[in-house]
């Protein structure tokens, strides 16, 4: 990944607070959308198109069977864990 890559997939994830409260839980390690929800106090429909579009930006991935509809387990990929590295490195997180 170059650093222009690194710093736009840092803009997409701090211009939602949804994402980065989400990516906040998963750099903890890996959780469900309900455990994400119960921890961040978002609603589940935001954690749900959290986590779809941090899944198709290619900073989480899901850990269990595609089939899978219930319990499903998400975790951060090699680039979201640098991409939460440098928003946390840099104070780039808003305090919620």
């Amino acid at each position: 990944m170059t650093d222009d890559d690194n710093w736009d997939d840092v803009s997409f994830v701090i211009s939602s607070r949804y994402r980065v409260e989400t990516l906040r839980r998963l750099s903890e390690g890996p959780a469900t959308p309900s455990l994400i929800t119960d921890e961040t106090g978002q609603s589940i429909a935001h954690v749900s198109r959290a986590l779809r579009e941090l899944r198709e930006d290619g900073l989480i991935t899901l850990l269990v069977s595609e089939d899978r509809r219930k319990g499903r387990v998400y975790g951060m990929t090699d680039t979201g864990e640098a991409v939460w590295d440098t928003i946390d490195s840099q104070n780039m997180a808003e305090a919620e």
